[in-house]
């Protein structure tokens, strides 16, 4: 991305806040981002105010640590005020995309100065509809309001009358800025911002692709045996358990998880998985699952429920976008064999499963029917070679055949 419009503030000046804390919400082409918090503080100032679209890099808020809240509060003499520093992540992919439309004032619901209880969904079905969210009554928990209670209030509202032309307005450059984007646009936006990152990979990242079939027989027999154990809604699906070896597989070859930023590879400080995900409406993202190395697979499958129905309803954090050390991608729901991803820069490499289906398979001289999957590797060459590239689809081989240690 390369802009995004503040959405809603969900703090303000004297708040106080501590680490992971969701500040503000921002719409993006792709998502409603929740950003987070990484100080612990207080909230001095709001720097941009809901409703404007401003562009990456741009300072949003001012938070005090909390070494400085206390002195800051207090009454001091007036002092030349000092730019907040412009604090940018470690590395950030540098994708051309076009601009975040920006929505005219005449559909843009106004910003209330009490706090609402209302869901980022339901905040993004209101932009999408025009509706003013302090005239809606909430159905949901403490009074939130809901996806369907601003569907409600949209229907008992008389559309207005089709304005002559287009609506626009100039943004901060001098040049008029698009009307407000309609889901196919959206969707068009989002294709453009896709292949955007996927023709720069192709022409900087120099690829090389390795695969192999592994032999699932031992990790689904232990799979349904566990299942068999649980609850319904406690089951596992097979998916956690290969994210679970490729995450882990990294401690033996760590080329794998990282970044190529500024000539030089950056490994990775943890093990974050991307997963890629499809949309519903089309498209695709792949938001970060943090630390799956070191997680049980109860906590690696929780969260990727979590994670899927959140992009799904189009929320997402911050740190779900930017974290990403390794991307692991399947079809085998889709009925693919096997899939070759391409690299999401700066990461430099992205693992592939397909479909696991029986397969004729050898076991000391003896040809029986095994469930098999295909997994595949693209690494970047610039960091690893094809060596560590097959070392790296051994390990996790090796880890699923003995399911019971993930």
């Amino acid at each position: 991305m390369e802009a995004g419009t503040i959405v809603e503030w969900l703090v303000k000046p004297g708040d106080k806040v501590k680490r992971g804390d969701i500040i503000a919400v921002v719409d993006t082409e792709k998502a409603t981002i929740e950003v987070e918090v990484f100080e612990a503080g207080l909230i001095q100032s709001i720097v941009v105010p809901a409703g404007e679209k401003v562009p990456i890099g741009t300072v949003l808020a001012s938070i005090a640590t909390d070494d400085e809240a206390a002195p800051a509060l207090a009454p001091r003499p007036p002092s030349p005020a000092k730019p907040p520093e412009i604090v940018r992540p470690a590395f950030q992919p540098i994708v051309p995309a076009p601009p975040i439309i920006e929505r005219p004032p005449s559909t843009m619901p106004p910003v209330t100065r009490g706090r609402l209880r209302v869901s980022p969904l339901a905040m993004r079905v209101a932009l999408d509809l025009g509706v003013d969210l302090s005239k809606v009554k909430g159905t949901g928990p403490d009074g939130a309001i809901t996806k369907s209670d601003v569907e409600r209030a949209a229907k008992s509202v008389p559309p207005p009358p089709p304005p002559a032309a287009p609506s626009v307005k100039a943004d901060k450059a001098g040049g008029p800025s698009q009307p407000v984007m309609t889901a196919d646009e959206r969707h068009v936006a989002m294709r453009k911002v896709i292949a955007a990152a996927m023709v720069r990979s192709k022409h900087e990242i120099p690829h090389y692709y390795l695969g192999t079939p592994i032999d699932m027989s031992h990790s689904m027999g232990w799979l349904q045996a566990e299942n068999l154990r649980r609850p319904v809604a406690q089951r596992l699906l097979y998916s956690v358990l290969l994210l679970k070896a490729a995450a882990v597989a990294i401690r033996d070859v760590p080329e794998m998880n990282g970044f190529w930023i500024d000539g030089a590879f950056k490994p990775g400080e943890a093990v974050h998985v991307g997963v890629a995900i499809a949309l519903r409406q089309g498209g695709l993202i792949a938001p970060a699952l943090h630390d799956v190395d070191k997680k049980s697979l109860d906590e690696i499958m929780a969260n990727l429920r979590d994670l899927v129905n959140r992009v799904r309803a189009g929320t997402l954090r911050s740190s779900e976008i930017a974290d990403a050390t390794i991307t692991v991608t399947s079809l085998g729901e889709r009925g693919v064999e096997s899939v070759f991803g391409v690299i999401y820069p700066p990461q430099v490499a992205i693992v592939g499963f397909g479909k696991i289906a029986e397969r004729p398979w050898a076991v000391d001289g003896l040809v029986g029917a095994r469930p098999v999957v295909a997994a595949s590797l693209a690494a970047d060459h610039r960091v690893s070679d094809g060596h560590r590239g097959a070392l790296f689809l051994a390990a996790i081989d090796r880890l699923l055949q003995e399911p019971e240690k993930l």
